[in-house]
C-alpha cells in the first residue's frame, strides 16, 4: 500500500507525477530531456541503462517499465535487455555500451567520482563527453526516480501487459505527450 494518499490509481511515478504536478511536470521534463532528446546514444540505449540502474537499485516498476521502453527500441528486444540485466558483462551489446553501462552500475554503487579506469575504458571504446555526461546523469536520476517510487512504496500495474502498452506511447510521443 502506497505510504501517501493518491488522488489517482496511477501505478509507480505516473501516480505521484500525475498527484503532484507541481513536480510531476518537471520531473518528466527531465525524464523525456534524458531520454528522448537527440543523442549521440540511442533512444533505446539510454532506456537500457535506466532500465539496468533501475534493476541494480531493485525497483520493481522501473526495472519492468523502462527495459519494456527498451526492448521495444532496441535490435534483439526483450531477449537483449533480459541479458543485461542477468550480466551487463557478458550481454550481446558492444564494447561501448558495456563500457557505458560499467559507468552506469559505478554511479549507481555510491556518491563519488567513476573511477578513472571505466572513463579510460569507455573513451577507448569510442565513448565521447557527451556520452560519459549523458550515462552519469541518467544513472544519477534513476537513482532518485527509485527512491522517489520505491520510498512511497508505489503501487505496480495489476496486469503486467501494461508495460508493454505503455512502451508504445513512450515511443510514439515520450514521457510528456
Amino acid at each position: 500500500m502506497t505510504h501517501i494518499a493518491l488522488d489517482n490509481d496511477l501505478p509507480g511515478i505516473s501516480g505521484l507525477m500525475a498527484h503532484r504536478p507541481d513536480t510531476g511536470e518537471p520531473l518528466g521534463r527531465l525524464a523525456d530531456a534524458l531520454l528522448t532528446a537527440p543523442s549521440s546514444l540511442s533512444r533505446g540505449e539510454r532506456e537500457l541503462i535506466a532500465a539496468y540502474v533501475s534493476e541494480l537499485n531493485g525497483t520493481a516498476f522501473c526495472s519492468a517499465s523502462h527495459s519494456a521502453f527498451a526492448a521495444a527500441q532496441l535490435d534483439g528486444g526483450r531477449a537483449l535487455v533480459d541479458a543485461v540485466l542477468t550480466d551487463a558483462a557478458t550481454a550481446p551489446v558492444g564494447p561501448k555500451l558495456r563500457a557505458l553501462l560499467r559507468i552506469a552500475a559505478e554511479v549507481q554503487a555510491a556518491a563519488r567520482p567513476v573511477s578513472d579506469e571505466a572513463v579510460a575504458a569507455a573513451r577507448a571504446e569510442g565513448a565521447d563527453d557527451t556520452d560519459l555526461h549523458d550515462t552519469v546523469l541518467i544513472a544519477a536520476a534513476f537513482c532518485m526516480f527509485n527512491r522517489y517510487v520505491d520510498g512511497l512504496a508505489t503501487a505496480l500495474p495489476s496486469d503486467p501487459a501494461d508495460y508493454t502498452r505503455t512502451a508504445e506511447r513512450i515511443v510514439e510521443r515520450g514521457y510528456r505527450g
